[in-house]
C-alpha cells in the first residue's frame, strides 16, 4: 500500500457504469428480478442490489486513490438525480468518499513528512495523530498541534498520485471518441487537455497554499464565510489551521430546514463572490469541502482546484440571464453562445428549442425566492440525458476556458438540490454576477486583485 494502486482504468469504467444503472434499464431489471425470487418484494430486492452496487463503488474508488476518488466525489453529488426509492443507499455510501478512504500506513506518511519537512519534522509539532482524520482526493489529512499551539490539519499527498492521475487521463483520452459520438457538438480533445492541466495543478501543494491564503485574506473577518489560514506548505505537505464544524454531508443527511437553507445561501454567496473578491473561483464544490460552523458561518476547505479569473466572472453569464429573464431576443443568445465557443462553426440549433432548453437554467434567479429540490434535479438530468438528435444539449460545446466554471455550476447545483434548500438566490446574482442588465448599461466586472502569491512558512 506504499504508493497508489495501479488497478486498470476499466475497473473505474465498470464502476461508473454500475452507478448509472438505477436510472435506466437496471432499475427495471432489478424490479423484474424481485418478482422471480420466491415472492420477495421487488422494492426490497432493488434496494439490496443498489446497496451492493454502492458498496462496490466505494471499495474500488477508495482503493484507486487518484482521479477515481474525484469521480466518487462527483457521484456523491449526482445521486440527487436518482429516483428517491434508490437514492438512500447511494447517499449513505458515496458521501463516505468525501471524508474517508483506505489510509496510508503511518510509516509511509512519516517518510513523506521527513522528505518534505526534514528528518526532524516532529520538532515542528507538539503532537501528531498518525490516524488520518479525512481523505482528500489525492492525499489524506491528519490532526496535529503546531509548535506554537495552534491545532492544524496536515494534508499529506499520496506517493505516486501524479502517476495515477496521468494514467486516468490517458485512458480517458482514449475513449474521448465516445463522448464525441454522444455529443456531436462537443470538441473533446481541447476540453480534456484543459481539464488535465487543471487537475495536474492540484498536485502542487505550494500552488494550493497560495490560493487558500488568498481566500483566507479576502474573507478574514467575514460574517458569513471562514477559510483556514495556511501555516506552511511544501511540494507534498500542506499545513493549515484546523476547522471544526458540521460537515455539509451531515446537514444533507439530517440537518434542519433552517440549516439547509442557510448552508445553501452561504454556498451560493461564496461561489459567486470569490471571483469578485479574490479573482479566483473555488472549483471543487462537493460537500466534503464545506462545514457549517457553530457561529453560523460556512467554513470552506480544499483549494487545490481553483479557476483564476482576474477579471471576475465572464460577462456572458449575466448577459444571458438578463435576456432569458426578460424574454429577450433568442437570436442574441445564439450569437453570444457562438461568439464564446459554446456553438461550434457549422453546428445549428433550433431557436425555439434553444429557448425552451435554457429557460429552466435561468429559473433559480428569475424569482426572488427559489427552492432547489431533488425532483427539479431529476427533471433537469432527464433533459440532459435525452439522446435524441434534436436535443439541444447534444449540440452545445464546452470551451476549454469554461471547463472549471461548468464544473462548479453543475456540482454546485447538485449540492443545493441535495440540501433541498430554499432562498433568495436572485439577490446573490444581482450582487455578484457582472453583465446582468441591458447591454448598454451592464457594468464591467469589478474585483479585488489576488493576494501576493509569495508564501512563506508561518
Amino acid at each position: 500500500m506504499d504508493g497508489v494502486s495501479d488497478l486498470p482504468y476499466r475497473a473505474v469504467t465498470r464502476t461508473a457504469k454500475l452507478a448509472s444503472l438505477p436510472v435506466g434499464m437496471a432499475g427495471r431489471a432489478a424490479l423484474g428480478l424481485g418478482k422471480r425470487l420466491g415472492g420477495r418484494p421487488a422494492e426490497l430486492v432493488a434496494q439490496e442490489l443498489q446497496q451492493r452496487t454502492a458498496d462496490q463503488i466505494f471499495r474500488v474508488l477508495g482503493e484507486l486513490k487518484g482521479g477515481a476518488l474525484k469521480l466518487g466525489q462527483a457521484l456523491s453529488i449526482f445521486e440527487a438525480a436518482l429516483p428517491p426509492e434508490i437514492a438512500g443507499p447511494y447517499r449513505a455510501t458515496l458521501t463516505r468518499l468525501q471524508e474517508s478512504a483506505p489510509p496510508l500506513p503511518a510509516a509511509t506518511v512519516h517518510r513523506v513528512l521527513a522528505t518534505d519537512l526534514g528528518p526532524e519534522w516532529r520538532d515542528q509539532f507538539t503532537s501528531f495523530d498518525d490516524r488520518p482524520a479525512a481523505a482528500a482526493s489525492i492525499g489524506q489529512v491528519h490532526r496535529a498541534v503546531w509548535q506554537d499551539g495552534r491545532r492544524v490539519a496536515v494534508k499529506v499527498q499520496y506517493p505516486g498520485a501524479g502517476r495515477a492521475l496521468s494514467n486516468d487521463f490517458a485512458q480517458l483520452s482514449r475513449v474521448g471518441r465516445l463522448f464525441g459520438a454522444l455529443m456531436p457538438g462537443l470538441d473533446v480533445k481541447p476540453m480534456l487537455d484543459e481539464l488535465r492541466a487543471r487537475v495536474v495543478e492540484e498536485l502542487d501543494y505550494r500552488l494550493e497554499a497560495q490560493a487558500q491564503q488568498a481566500f483566507a485574506d479576502a474573507y478574514f473577518g467575514d460574517p458569513d464565510i471562514a477559510v483556514p489560514a495556511v501555516v506552511t506548505a511544501t511540494d507534498h505537505v500542506l499545513v493549515t489551521e484546523w476547522m471544526d464544524g458540521t460537515p455539509l454531508a451531515e446537514v444533507i443527511a439530517a440537518g434542519t430546514q433552517q440549516q439547509r437553507n442557510s448552508a445553501g445561501m452561504l454556498l451560493v454567496r461564496f461561489l459567486f463572490s470569490g471571483p469578485d473578491r479574490v479573482g479566483m473561483l473555488h472549483a471543487d464544490p462537493h460537500p466534503g469541502n464545506f462545514r457549517l460552523l457553530p457561529d453560523g458561518r460556512l467554513g470552506v476547505l480544499d483549494f487545490g482546484a481553483v479557476d483564476r479569473l482576474p477579471g471576475g466572472l465572464p460577462l456572458i453569464f449575466g448577459r444571458l440571464l438578463w435576456i432569458m429573464h426578460n424574454d429577450g431576443d433568442i437570436e442574441t443568445v445564439e450569437q453570444e453562445l457562438r461568439e464564446h465557443g459554446f456553438l461550434r462553426p457549422g453546428v445549428t440549433v433550433d431557436l425555439d428549442e434553444l429557448r425552451v432548453f435554457l429557460a429552466p437554467l435561468a429559473e433559480p434567479s428569475r424569482c426572488d425566492s427559489f427552492t432547489f429540490s431533488r425532483e427539479w434535479m431529476r427533471s433537469e438530468a432527464a433533459r440532459y440525458s435525452d439522446l435524441r438528435s434534436a436535443n439541444v444539449a447534444r449540440r452545445l460545446n464546452l470551451p476549454p476556458s469554461y471547463v472549471l466554471i461548468h464544473r462548479v455550476s453543475t456540482a454546485g447545483i447538485g449540492v443545493l438540490c441535495q440540501l433541498d434548500c430554499a432562498g433568495e438566490f436572485r439577490s446573490e446574482v444581482l450582487r455578484w454576477v457582472p453583465g446582468y442588465g441591458p447591454a448598454s448599461e451592464a457594468p464591467p466586472a469589478v474585483h479585488t486583485a489576488p493576494a501576493d502569491e509569495s508564501l512563506g512558512a508561518a
